[in-house]
């Protein structure tokens, strides 16, 4: 199966910033429930990596893989209204 084309676009820094914060909240959550990036990544279903850049703020990870990495932990996200 052929991966999706990655598009090239500068992401703002208040976006960078909140990617972030949810990597951190992600990590917390996980240290808080007592498990390893493995634990993490086998509940999840993808590469114990994944867990890694999650957690680190990367911005290329899928996002569904983010939300679902904060919805195993029970860390919600609230959007602005």
């Amino acid at each position: 199966m052929a991966q999706g084309k990655r598009i090239s676009v500068e992401i703002g820094p208040d976006a960078l910033r909140v990617i972030g914060e949810m990597g951190a909240a992600a990590k917390q959550a996980r240290l808080k429930a007592g498990e390893g990036q493995a634990a993490a990544a086998a509940r999840l279903g993808v590469h114990v990596q994944t867990i890694g850049r999650i957690e680190a703020g990367e911005p290329g990870v899928a996002v569904g893989h983010v939300m679902g990495l904060l919805a195993l932990y029970g860390v919600s996200v609230r959007l602005p209204s």
